[in-house]
């Protein structure tokens, strides 16, 4: 009996730590992500929706500055996780891409641009002090970084891009095409 209390007390504690962990999320990033939501739409409005959707795809027109300039400027600009809402402004067939790009480049430029994700500055950190240990400079190290994160962006879009088209393909799914109503006309 005192075996089976047990195993209801730590049942509905998963959901109590779910509980906790969402309350968690309400009041500390999602206000950030709404405010931040909010200013890229004042900006996005103040600059006038087709200047902005002009400049993103003359920024992502190639391959190369897609998968580098773009998701550059975005986390530059907007940071984690709010960089990511940058896709919008892609054609369907780009974003998982973009995305794939975006998220792989939230770590590589930490030393040179801690503001871009100040949650794992820790990692950067952490590795820093082992170079400073062996008296070796940081900002060499903090270069190579930042520019094999945008090799590595690069392949991982184009790879992704490649990817998401082949299976396009084979659900039968046109890219180009609109999209087709719910109704089936």
């Amino acid at each position: 009996m005192e075996a089976l209390a047990h195993a209801a007390e730590a049942f509905i504690g998963v959901f109590r730590k779910g509980g906790e962990v969402y309350a968690s999320l309400v009041v500390g990033i999602v206000p950030t992500l709404v405010a931040l939501m909010t200013a890229m739409y004042f900006v996005t409005r103040a600059i006038g929706q087709e200047r902005v959707e002009r400049w993103a795809m003359a920024a992502s027109r190639y391959a190369l500055t897609r998968y580098t300039v773009f998701p550059l400027i975005a986390v530059f600009f907007l940071t984690n996780p709010m960089a990511y809402t940058f896709g919008r402004f892609l054609p369907e067939r780009y974003k998982p891409a973009f995305y794939d790009a975006a998220v792989s480049f939230v770590h590589p430029p930490l030393g040179l641009f801690p503001h871009i994700n100040p949650a794992e500055l820790f990692v950067w950190l952490g590795i820093a002090k082992g170079i400073q240990e062996r008296g070796l400079p940081l900002g060499p190290l903090a270069v190579r970084y930042f520019l094999v994160g945008l090799i590595v962006i690069l392949i991982r879009g184009l790879l992704t891009e490649r990817l998401t088209a082949y299976y396009a393909r084979q659900r039968g799914l046109d890219w180009v095409a609109a999209p087709v109503p719910a109704s089936g006309k």
